[in-house]
């Protein structure tokens, strides 16, 4: 067989392409002994081929005792699987439930004051409280205003230097 045809063959066969006939011919040529040096690596590839064809497994193997066993030891190992699961299930709701959950209270106490000199402190602190985030929104806008003042005196001066002014 010509070396170019060859090296085509061994170019189809790793890319998985060769037909039966050709992976014959392939393993033809690497059985003689005229074997062209850099494709010398691939003799043992295809000499096993034909050792391994020969061979034939003449044990038997008791496939419905290992069955029967894998399958008890599934079962086992499902329920073992499927106990710890439900047990991992009621801690989390246990624990949920303990730690996560407040007492309900039936109180009538909706922040109402009976003493006015109480009640008008507390007004005043909330309003207070109120006023100072209010003049920190206040202070925002005017950081803002500062900003659009100077972007008006900027893009004024770049519009007239473009008309020619």
């Amino acid at each position: 067989m010509e070396l170019y045809k060859v090296e085509a063959l061994l170019e189809k066969y790793f890319e998985g392409e060769t037909s039966i006939a050709e992976e014959k011919e392939l393993q033809e040529y690497f059985s003689m002994q005229l074997v062209a040096p850099h494709l010398k690596k691939y003799t043992a590839l295809f000499n096993h081929f034909a050792v391994a064809k020969e061979q034939q497994f003449e044990q038997e193997i008791p496939l419905l005792e290992i069955q029967k066993d894998e399958n008890r030891n599934q079962k086992r190992n499902f329920a073992w699987v499927s106990i710890a699961a439900s047990v991992l299930v009621l801690m989390g709701i246990v624990t949920y439930v303990f730690y996560y959950s407040e007492p309900v209270t039936n109180s009538k106490d909706l922040g109402t004051y009976d003493d006015p000199e109480v009640a008008f402190k507390e007004t005043q602190k909330a309003l207070s409280l109120l006023s100072k985030n209010v003049n920190v929104g206040i202070e925002s806008v005017k950081y803002i205003e500062e900003y659009q003042i100077a972007k008006n005196k900027v893009f004024r001066k770049t519009k007239n230097k473009s008309r020619g002014i």
